[in-house]
């Protein structure tokens, strides 16, 4: 019990801060001109009640005069409103300026990345590759209704000095700081996040998978329960890598250079291949590539999902099976699972397909 006495006269009454400061001389202030002017004022109009007094000692300081109410006695002007005008207005003002500069050095304290944020059920984007890119995952991701489009997202880089305007303005939030320490991913509200987005800081540059390794590690080894429940999306440039981010226990992996790959030899052997991904991919325009939950029944087969589909308007291209296995174009008599997920081309996204 004495120690907490001490703290407090030591942090209260010893030390006070400013804000307190300003608080006690502010209510100070207010008390001497609500009961100064009931009493200077009572003997020319006895009706004054101290809300009347409270009342003309806040119009006087914020220099508004309405001049419903005023002192009419010499001593109510000389020793009431003279020092509410002088010390009052002076006092207030410099109340407002503090609070001005505590919310300036607050948002360039955001903007720059020191903050810490307390958000939950929101995006993670580790490393700063471009606006653009950064821009553009932004906007398919709030484009398609499993994103919610009021969701916030953070970014965690180590070199970006400044969120650029374009960014900060839409919300986005800015952690600066290495993403394999602990602080700096308790400083975004990692734990309570529900994506994680690692993209690669270089794309050009192989060297830029071992950081995207070591931040996996940092994210996925952390312990709380609510960090348990987090989907992880890492990018590599080097094949060979994804195996290491398998291992470091990341849901899914993309891998730059073998898309690359993939697009020229395809777009060589069928030529405006890349347009047909583009299109299916890209969530502001056409029809989209969807992957969609199936509730069937024993018995049920591809050709009875396949009708389920079609009253979506939805052209179900294959299956994904519980562990990962995909079957595109099955035959039409191959059984279906609970566990099931359609593969699908449709205009929107369907919560579940019900077959049977």
């Amino acid at each position: 019990m004495f120690i907490v006495l001490r703290s407090f006269f030591r942090k209260i009454v010893y030390t006070p801060s400013i804000a307190l400061k300003l608080i006690v001389l502010l209510f100070m202030v207010f008390l001497y001109g609500t009961t100064g002017f009931v009493y200077f004022e009572m003997e020319e109009n006895p009706d004054i009640t101290f809300v009347d007094g409270f009342w003309y000692s806040i119009v006087t300081m914020a220099t508004v005069g309405y001049g419903d109410l005023f002192p009419k006695t010499t001593p109510g002007r000389l020793l009431i409103g003279v020092p509410l005008m002088l010390l009052g207005i002076g006092l207030l003002g410099y109340t407002l300026s503090i609070v001005a500069t505590v919310l300036i050095t607050e948002k360039n304290k955001e903007i720059k990345g020191m903050s810490n944020i307390n958000l939950k059920d929101h995006l993670v984007i580790i490393n700063y590759p471009s606006l653009s890119k950064i821009a553009l995952i932004i906007t398919e991701l709030k484009n398609d209704p499993a994103f919610r489009e009021d969701s916030f997202v953070a970014i965690i880089d180590e070199d970006l000095e400044e969120l650029p305007p374009e960014l900060s303005s839409g919300g986005i939030r800015f952690i600066r700081g290495n993403p394999t320490r602990d602080e700096t991913l308790t400083r975004a509200s990692i734990d309570y996040a529900r994506h994680v987005v690692v993209l690669c800081k270089n794309p050009g540059n192989p060297a830029s998978d071992n950081l995207n390794v070591a931040i996996t590690l940092a994210v996925e080894g952390r312990t709380g329960a609510a960090s348990k429940r987090i989907k992880t999306v890492v990018e590599c440039v080097n094949p060979y890598t994804e195996a290491l981010l398998r291992k470091a226990k990341c849901d899914h992996v993309v891998c730059l250079s073998r898309f690359d790959a993939y697009f020229v030899s395809q777009e060589l052997l069928n030529p405006g291949t890349q347009e047909v991904i583009f299109e299916l991919i890209d969530s502001s325009k056409g029809e989209q590539l969807y992957f969609t939950p199936i509730a069937c029944k024993e018995g049920d087969t591809f050709s009875t999902l396949k009708a389920a589909a079609s009253g979506f308007n939805h052209i179900v291209l294959g299956l994904r099976r519980q562990h990962s296995d995909f079957i595109l174009n099955p035959p039409p008599e191959t059984l279906l699972n609970n566990n099931d997920t359609a593969i699908t081309i449709g205009p929107k996204r369907i919560d579940k397909f019900s077959v049977g």
